[in-house]
C-alpha cells in the first residue's frame, strides 16, 4: 500500500479487517517465503525416505547446497541403528553451507563457479563410490548446487577449462537444464557416471529438487541416474548461445568417449531414486498460508521460466488486472528465471532483477507489493553465504529510488539490482537456508 492511510476494511471479516500497512505486508511476504523454505528443510523432509541400515557399510555421498544438512540428518537417523565405524562418507556444499557432521566428512566448495575444493572433493567422492562392496549401501543425497560442488573434468580437460565453461554458461541466459546438459558431457562424475563407479553396489539416491519439472537427470546434473541427453544436444546448446569456449572443450564435446550412460545401461540395475522435497510441496504449504491470511491464491506453477525482466512485466500486468477487478489476492510462482548479462560489473541474481523490473512496471501503483527470493538463501552474487536471497518491491519503490537519486532504468540496464535494493534497504537477506527448491515469488494485491 501507498502510505498508511485508513481505508475501508477488506477481507474475510469486514467488520475488523484492515488494509495492511507496508510493514505488515512485508511481514506476510517474508512469512510465506519462510513457510515454503521450511517445508523443504532436510530435517523435516528426509527421515521418512531413508532406507534401513545395510548389512555392510553406509557410504554417504552428499552434494549441493543442502548437502551438509542432509548428511547431518542422515547421521542422526542411522547412528542409533548401526555401529559408527560402519558409517563413512563425504558431504560437499557451497561455502558457508557446511554443517557439524560427526561421521561424514564435510567440505565447503565453490558455487556457482567451482574451485579447487570442488575438484578435490569429486575425486574423493569417486574413490568412495569405487570402494563400495556388495553389502554396502551408497546413499547419494543430492540437491541443487552439486554440479559446481562436484567437478571431475573429462579426460583432456583442465580445471580451468571447466571454470571457463561455467562462467560462459552463467553469462549466456541458458536455462538450468541446458547448462547441465553441457556440464554432463564434460565430466567423469555427472550424467550417471557416479553410478558407474559404484556399480554393482546398491545405490539409493534421495534428492531435493531445485529444477522445473523435477527431472532426476537435471538435479545436480544427475550423477546416479541415466542421462537422456547427448553430445549432440550439448553442441547445439553451445551454438545456440554462441558460447566462447576453449578449444579443448569443443574437442571434448566431439569425442564419443564422453557420451554419458543412457537408460537401460546395466550400471543402473541396482539403483533407486526418490524425491524428498520439491517446489510443488513448498508451494502447497505457501498456498495454505495465503488462504489462512484471507487472500485468494493465484498459483502460476512452480515451473515458470524465462528472462527475469520479461516475466516481471507479465506478472505486474496480471496484478494490475486483478486489482482492477477488485480482487484481494496473492500471486505465487516458482521456477528458475534467467538473466542475460548486458551491463559491465553490476551485481544481482534473477530474483533481484525480477524485483527491479517489477518495480519499474508497477511505478506509481498502490496496493501491490512483492517478494522474490531464492530458497537457498542466495541469489546470484559472488558466491558468498551472506549474499542476498532476493528483494522486496512495490508500487512506490521506483519513486522512492528517484527521490534518493537512483534511476531504476540505469540500474536495470547494468544488471545492478543488488546495489539498487541495498541503497533502498529492500534486500531480502536470510543467510543460508540449507535447502534449495528454486525461486519463490509472491505478489500481494490489495485494493488501493
Amino acid at each position: 500500500p501507498c502510505g498508511n492511510q485508513p481505508r475501508k476494511p477488506v477481507g474475510r471479516n469486514r467488520r475488523t479487517a484492515k488494509v495492511p500497512t507496508m510493514n505488515q505486508t512485508r511481514r506476510l511476504l517474508t512469512d510465506l517465503f519462510d513457510i515454503a523454505t521450511a517445508r523443504a528443510h532436510p530435517a523435516q523432509c528426509l527421515p521418512a525416505h531413508l532406507p534401513p541400515p545395510p548389512a555392510g557399510r553406509l557410504i554417504v555421498l552428499a552434494g549441493g547446497k543442502a548437502a551438509g544438512a542432509m548428511a547431518e540428518t542422515a547421521e542422526a537417523f542411522y547412528r542409533p541403528q548401526m555401529p559408527a565405524e560402519r558409517i563413512i562418507g563425504l558431504a560437499v556444499a557451497r561455502h558457508g553451507y557446511g554443517r557439524p557432521t560427526r561421521l561424514t566428512r564435510m567440505i565447503e566448495a565453490g558455487h556457482p563457479v567451482p574451485d579447487a575444493a570442488s575438484l578435490a572433493a569429486a575425486g574423493d567422492i569417486l574413490a568412495l563410490a569405487e570402494s563400495a562392496g556388495p553389502d554396502d549401501l551408497v546413499l547419494a543425497l543430492m540437491s541443487g548446487g552439486a554440479s559446481a560442488n562436484w567437478v571431475a573434468p573429462a579426460n583432456g580437460l583442465s580445471f580451468a577449462d571447466k571454470q571457463a565453461v561455467n562462467r560462459a554458461l552463467l553469462r549466456s541466459g541458458a536455462g538450468i537444464g541446458e547448462m547441465n546438459t553441457v556440464r554432463k558431457h564434460l565430466s567423469r562424475i555427472k550424467g550417471g557416471r557416479l553410478a558407474r563407479a559404484a556399480a554393482p553396489a546398491r545405490i539409493v539416491t534421495l534428492a531435493i529438487s531445485d529444477v522445473p519439472g523435477d527431472d532426476p537427470a537435471v538435479i545436480g546434473s544427475g550423477p546416479t541416474v541415466p542421462d537422456p541427453t547427448t553430445l549432440a544436444d550439448a553442441r547445439a546448446i553451445v551454438e545456440r548461445y554462441r558460447l566462447d569456449l576453449p578449444e579443448n572443450v569443443r574437442r571434448a564435446l566431439n569425442d564419443p568417449a564422453n557420451e554419458s550412460p543412457k537408460p537401460g545401461d546395466p550400471v543402473f540395475a541396482n539403483t533407486t531414486f526418490a524425491l524428498v522435497a520439491t517446489p510443488a510441496a513448498s508451494f502447497s504449504a505457501a498456498q495454505d498460508a495465503v488462504r489462512d491470511a484471507g487472500y485468494a491464491c493465484v498459483f502460476l506453477g512452480d515451473q515458470v521460466e524465462g528472462e527475469a525482466r520479461d516475466v516481471a512485466a507479465r506478472h505486474a500486468a496480471m496484478a494490475r488486472d486483478l486489482q482492477r477487478q477488485g480482487k484481494r489476492a496473492i500471486i505465487l510462482s516458482g521456477g528458475e528465471l534467467t538473466v542475460t548479462l548486458r551491463g559491465k560489473g553490476g551485481r544481482g541474481g534473477p530474483n533481484q532483477e525480477y524485483a527491479l523490473a517489477l518495480a519499474q512496471a508497477l511505478d506509481g501503483s498502490c496496493g501491490i507489493a512483492a517478494l522474490a527470493g531464492d530458497t537457498d538463501g542466495t541469489d546470484g552474487g559472488g558466491g558468498s553465504a551472506d549474499d542476498p536471497a532476493g528483494a522486496y518491491a512495490d508500487g512506490p519503490t521506483a519513486a522512492r529510488a528517484r527521490a534518493a537519486g537512483l534511476d531504476p532504468a540505469v540500474f536495470l540496464a547494468d544488471n545492478n539490482s543488488t546495489e539498487f535494493f541495498s541503497r533502498l534497504g529492500d534486500l531480502l537477506e536470510t543467510g543460508p537456508t540449507f535447502t534449495n527448491v528454486n525461486d519463490f515469488r509472491a505478489l500481494i494485491v490489495d485494493t488501493p
